[in-house]
């Protein structure tokens, strides 16, 4: 900066500490200012002033906040002096000089006893309990305390407020520095809650005595308070009583909060909170929003049971008057016509709040108190709802069946013959909304009470969808009955569902013709269920199928059939891999060469479609091997744009004639390659998955270009191996296919890695068992390299057999899942020559490092 502008501004900076206040106050406002530009030059300066003066630039502020006839002013002086003062980057106090600093104090504290704003009293008691919490520890503000003790006992309201709500943020922030005062805080707290006419001033101790208790780490301390509760209710049913439904909101807030941290706290009271809590919920003057928060409070109190285990249990009262408020609330819902066009945004046509808060509470609290609690008050209650003349009630009866099932799945198995009918006499019912209820029960029950449920009544349930199917007057039902198929399939044995698949892959075939995109998206996702779960029993209906699903693909073209689309994909490559390469490669290629034509890259950022797409790839992918290749062009740029990544590299299209010579995968690979190894570190997880499978295809097929990447791709599977949730269930594919693509590097890349290292720790992480299809590769793998005597897997005299032996009896033990019956049999054969050949003493080790059920299994399989 030359010295002239360096003149220029130190003069504009003079002039704005000078005397005249109106400079300062400008700079204040232009932060404010809407214009990008005014407002970054104001940062500027105001940064300046921090660096070069920081004592003026508080003291400015402070007679700003304190002088100011502008409120948006004081306002902005008080937030900024607070972000000054706060214990971060920005924090300037232990460069203030002790003059500055005690003008600060005294400056904020006649502030908050003359400032009449309702909004900026409260940014200045922020400010004023973020400075204490720094002083107070270091006993450099001392006076606060005496300050606040005076303005609660102080005659007036608009101080006793302010004190309030600063003691409430000082024992979120130090509470340990108010225990000393206790019994001073009771009895101040005691004596407003009781006397106090203001209700703004008893919100505000009532925060404050909620946070104080929260911030005693004695139970004796705790229950010191005890006798303030009957008055803190009162500061609720008072706010009632005199129609102040804001401020009795946010003391229900405020108890919500102390239900759900300190619940042991209400134990001696619990009926007379909890039954004042249930008059709220009843009362049907109130508004919705105060009955709502009445409920939370008494389902937040069933749900801390490790903090006061069997509270609620021991009030079989209180829970059937919940209950009983709950199936009221869920008769909310009225019967829109929307409902019945079937359109997906309408959706939730007719379901009102009242109906989304009983439906999410209900199943709360099955959760919370569980079967043995819940099911006696469902038996009394819901019988009475079925069988009333109207529709809402058993619509009502059948909600709550399928919102209670996870929490009382263990008692409602026992029950399952009266559960199931109870649903299925209602597949009957004239109401359509109220079908549509009893097929929805069927697929959650399907979920929370299987495989019980399928293995005992697919006879009854299976016909009963497949009639549901049928009720071409209401596609929404039809579209539900075909998701329920979808819920029963998932849980469910090809042995079971074969018998039925002539009827249910019928059925489905004419939904696909249905002209309601709901329909046709409801048959999409049952039929690749269906073909998931039958496995290679849906061969014979694979030449049905396959045509209809290419057709819905092909047309599915613009942006309000995207989902259509997606679920065609999903359906296509489920069906696909349920049948198996051979019958599935013509029809892959021509799939992808239908995506390349609708050009699949250009999806949007927001697409809810990019997750089916990318697990359809990956299916895809996994089918054509080596001939995916160049379609790596059409599913790159998506999965790239899904992981927020952008190559910068533009692919020019491969010659017109398909011969696509070396040299063209070799550009597939340099672009593609860099953005495969950042999208492995993606959060989604299906970016994650897709990301690692394609380096395990780059690995296999890559050659020499794979060659330099090596390093770098080890250590990108690494990571994702080592994840620390890498096993939960949203992960789990990811790992398994960052392990195959780790055996695949192992594998084809063996002179370019330290295998002594690498091939153990790849050995360390079998069985894998979420993504079967890589499991059997992964575990045909292993087995070829035992059986060539491969040193590495071996380890060092031997040393890795055990952990060799103990992933076969794994894999041997799940049956089919994990491994070919062609794998299954070599390891077998293995077994068994390992049995002949080795040292006694080391099989004897090797043995008694199994598991009993694995070494009982063994035994069997290997003796028959």
């Amino acid at each position: 900066m030359d010295a002239e502008s360096t003149q220029v501004q130190q003069a504009q900076l003079a002039a704005i500490l000078g005397p005249d206040p109106a400079p300062f106050e400008t700079l204040i406002s232009h932060l404010m200012s809407s214009s990008n530009e005014q407002r970054s030059q104001a940062e500027s300066i105001f940064n300046l002033l921090k660096q070069n003066d920081p004592n003026s630039l508080a003291l400015k502020l402070a007679h700003l906040l304190s002088s100011s006839v502008q409120p948006e002013g004081r306002a902005m002086a008080t937030i900024l002096l607070r972000k000054q003062l706060t214990r971060d980057d920005s924090y300037i106090w232990p460069q203030l000089n002790e003059s500055t600093r005690s003008a600060i104090k005294n400056i904020l504290l006649s502030a908050i006893q003359n400032e009449e704003s309702k909004s900026i009293i409260k940014k200045l008691c922020d400010t004023i309990s973020e400075l204490a919490s720094s002083l107070l520890p270091e006993n450099q503000w001392p006076e606060i305390l005496s300050f606040m003790f005076q303005c609660v006992t102080s005659s007036s309201p608009k101080l006793q407020e302010s004190a309030f709500l600063m003691f409430s943020q000082l024992a979120q922030f130090i509470g340990e520095m108010l225990i000393p005062y206790i019994t001073e805080l009771h009895t101040v707290f005691l004596n407003v809650l009781n006397n106090s006419p203001n209700p703004d001033v008893k919100i505000a101790a009532l925060s404050a005595v909620i946070n104080f208790i929260q911030c005693l780490s004695s139970s004796t301390d705790r229950d010191r308070f005890q006798d303030l509760l009957p008055s803190m209710m009162r500061t609720l049913t008072e706010a009632l009583n005199s129609g102040q439904e804001a401020t009795a909101q946010e003391a229900l807030e405020l108890l919500i909060e102390l239900a759900g941290t300190e619940p042991w706290f209400l134990r001696r009271q619990i009926v007379d909170v909890v039954g004042s809590m249930l008059q709220i919920a009843e009362a049907e003057s109130l508004e919705e929003g105060t009955r709502h928060l009445a409920i939370e409070f008494v389902i937040t109190l069933a749900e801390a049971r490790e903090r006061a285990p069997g509270m609620m249990r021991k009030l079989p009262q209180f829970i059937s008057t919940l209950f009983a408020i709950l199936m009221k609330i869920l008769l909310d819902v009225e019967d829109d016509p929307a409902w019945h066009s079937a359109e997906a945004k309408d959706e939730d046509a007719g379901e009102t709040s009242n109906y989304s808060v009983g439906q999410e509470c209900l199943d709360r609290l099955a959760i919370a108190l569980g079967g043995n609690t819940i099911v006696p008050v469902a038996s009394e209650q819901l019988p009475v709802y079925l069988s009333a003349p109207e529709w809402q009630k058993h619509h009502a009866a059948l909600i709550a069946l399928a919102q209670i099932a996870e929490g009382c799945s263990k008692v409602m198995i026992k029950n399952l013959e009266q559960v199931v009918n109870m649903v299925l006499n209602s597949f009957q019912h004239p109401h359509p909304r109220v079908r549509w209820a009893a097929i929805n029960a069927i697929g959650q029950l399907s979920t929370d009470l299987g495989p019980d449920l399928q293995v005992q009544y697919h006879q009854c349930v299976l016909p009963a969808l497949a009639g549901a199917m049928d009720d071409f007057q209401n596609p929404r039902v039809q579209a539900h009955a075909a998701s329920a198929v979808l819920n029963f399939s998932e849980n469910c044995t090809p042995e079971i569902l074969t018998p039925y698949l002539d009827g249910i892959v019928h059925k489905l075939l004419l939904l696909l013709q249905n002209s309601k995109q709901m329909v046709q998206e409801g048959a999409l996702t049952a039929l690749a269920s269906v073909a998931d779960s039958s496995q290679e029993y849906f061969q014979k209906y694979y030449d049905a199928v396959m045509p209809y699903l290419k057709t819905i693909l092909v047309n599915a073209t613009d942006k309000s059939n995207r989902m259509l689309r997606a679920k065609a994909m999903e359906c296509i490559s489920l069906v696909g891999m349920a049948v198996g390469k051979e019958k599935f490669k013509d029809d892959a290629k021509q799939v992808m060469e239908v995506l390349m034509s609708l050009q699949g890259s250009q999806m949007e950022t927001d697409d809810p479609t990019t997750s089916y797409m990318l697990q359809a790839w990956a299916r895809l992918c996994k089918c054509l091997g080596q001939d995916f290749l160049p379609y790596m062009s059409v599913v790159m740029p998506p999965l790239l744009q899904s992981a927020q990544l952008k190559p910068d590299v533009t692919i020019t299209s491969a010659d017109s004639d398909n011969e696509i010579d070396e040299s063209d995968d070799e550009r597939y690979y340099d672009t593609y390659l860099p953005f495969l190894l950042e999208a492995c570190n993606d959060e989604n997880p299906d970016v994650r998955q897709a990301a690692v499978y394609g380096l395990g295809v780059c690995a296999e097929f890559g050659g020499s270009v794979f060659k330099p990447l090596v390093g770098e791709a080890l250590l990108k599977l690494d990571a994702v191996i080592r994840h620390p949730g890498a096993l939960q269930p949203d992960n789990v594919m990811a790992y398994d296919n960052a392990v195959s693509a780790l055996g695949k590097i192992c594998q084809f890349h063996r002179d370019s890695i330290d295998s002594a290292q690498v091939v153990p720790a790849w050995l360390s992480c079998l069985p894998i068992k979420g993504d079967l299809i890589e499991a059997k590769v992964v575990h045909d793998q292993l087995c070829s390299m035992v059986e060539r005597s491969d040193r590495e897997v071996l380890g060092p005299n031997n040393q890795f057999l055990p952990k060799i032996v103990s992933v076969f009896a794994e894999v041997l033990c799940a049956g089919k899942d994990l491994a070919s019956e062609q794998t299954a049999s070599r390891m077998v054969n293995l077994l068994r020559q390992l049995q002949q050949t080795l040292p006694p003493s080391t099989l004897a080790s090797t043995w008694s490092s199994l598991q009993p059920q694995q070494q009982l299994a063994l035994q069997s399989i290997l003796s028959s």
